[in-house]
């Protein structure tokens, strides 16, 4: 359990260090990694159901929307979808597309007691590059971490 606590205190560590509300930030290879490691670890995708279908998705992922689409409103069930389809003991790691979201459904979610909240740093795309591309620099598809498309 050494590599898990350890990837864990460099989450918490970050997050002391970035002044967030919740438990850790996990760059998207630790967050595999700790998705692999922690029994019962869920990831959590935030990216709307238009994301999730064009750009790709992550086998396993929960998939609850933080804005929806069509529409671009904040999704006023958020909090009871992840009561019903994630126990708030779990360690809870929240993906979108560049890190954003995550970070407010992370912020969200630990105000609501999920105490093992982490944000996916970069998220499924990253950063935009010189071109206004995404999937160049940083993110889960760039990390070459496991995904699929529609």
């Amino acid at each position: 359990m050494g590599k898990l606590s350890d990837l864990l205190n460099l989450a918490r560590e970050r997050a002391q260090m970035l002044n967030l509300p919740y438990a850790g930030a996990l760059t998207p290879a630790e967050a595999n990694e700790v998705w692999q490691l922690a029994p019962g670890a869920k990831v959590v995708d935030v990216r709307t159901r238009a994301e999730l279908d064009w750009v790709g998705r992550v086998p396993g992922a929960v998939e609850i929307e933080w804005i929806t689409y069509p529409g671009s409103k904040p999704n006023p069930s958020f909090l009871a979808q992840l009561q019903r389809e994630v126990d708030s003991e779990a360690l809870v790691m929240f993906l979108c597309r560049s890190g954003a979201r995550s970070d407010h459904a992370a912020r969200a979610a630990t105000a609501a007691g999920y105490l093992e909240s982490y944000n996916i740093l970069e998220g499924f795309e990253g950063d935009k590059d010189a071109e206004g591309h995404r999937n160049r620099i940083g993110g889960w598809r760039h990390a070459g971490l496991p995904w699929q498309q529609s």
